[in-house]
């Protein structure tokens, strides 16, 4: 697979607090990546950096060969990265259906908020689009319910889509199971997770549950202290002695199983 990410010797200073060091890192297209590490261990800011939300103090980050180092979000977001929070960002007296077309108006402008409003809404594409999506997540049948009447679940998943609906290349999602039962969120992410294999979008995802990260990532990237402390696959990452001890905090089970 070709490389869709390459990070270089990234860091990120807050005065004399090291947030993020000697980060390098690439991810090949249509990989799947875990991202784990206790609160404070960097995760966040070196996603924020990815997407823009933060400039590097150091570093060079290249989307598809492309040097975006320092770039604004939007600018990102224009080019093919697109990102969902911990907390959904939905507009909750919207039903789904006209969520998912202001999402897919903004994406197809690329102009944040101010595109939306000098972009005809309810153009057919954008309408079709937002039906596609909607479809892809299996949400269809909520689509003519106000946002914020959804299920948790089903609230997340309006999220992820509305970060889908422009079709990125490269998604970051900020612990998509947060939040979400444990009856559901096995099937909430095979959900996800089989509409971004559909649209071949390379992920990168913040987990703190661990059977999450076992089941459904193809490699792990652990952070400890603003670095990356082990990288390989979920039964690798998870099994090295340091993740035990500073993240997990336990043995790892075999291959498929629960790490938790």
């Amino acid at each position: 697979m070709s490389e869709i990410l390459a990070v270089r010797d990234l860091e990120k200073t807050f005065g004399s607090l090291v947030a993020a060091r000697d980060i390098t890192v690439s991810i090949p297209a249509e990989q799947t990546v875990g991202v784990i590490g206790a609160n404070g261990a960097g995760k966040t800011t070196f996603i924020n950096m990815i997407t823009g939300h933060l400039v590097p103090s150091k570093g060079t980050i290249l989307f598809e060969n492309k040097d975006i180092t320092g770039l604004p979000s939007r600018e990102i977001t224009r080019l093919g990265i697109s990102r969902s929070f911990q907390v959904a960002q939905i507009f909750p007296t919207l039903t789904v259906r006209e969520n998912m077309v202001v999402a897919a108006a903004i994406a197809r402008r690329g102009g944040g908020m101010l595109g939306a409003v000098t972009t005809p809404v309810h153009s057919p594409a954008a309408l079709a689009e937002a039906e596609a999506t909607v479809e892809l997540f299996q949400i269809s049948r909520y689509a003519d319910t106000p946002a914020g009447l959804l299920p948790q679940g089903v609230r997340k998943l309006l999220d992820i889509g509305m970060a889908v609906v422009g079709w990125p290349r490269l998604l970051l999602l900020d612990e998509p199971t947060s939040g979400i039962s444990i009856e559901e969120k096995f099937d909430l992410m095979q959900v996800v997770m089989s509409a971004l294999k559909t649209r071949r979008i390379t992920v990168l995802f913040v987990e703190h549950d661990m059977e999450i990260v076992g089941r459904f990532a193809d490699r792990v990237l652990a952070f400890y202290e603003g670095t990356v402390i082990a990288d390989g696959t979920p039964e690798q990452t998870l099994g090295d002695a340091k993740v035990q001890e500073l993240i997990t905090g336990v043995k790892a089970r075999s291959a498929g199983t629960s790490h938790v």
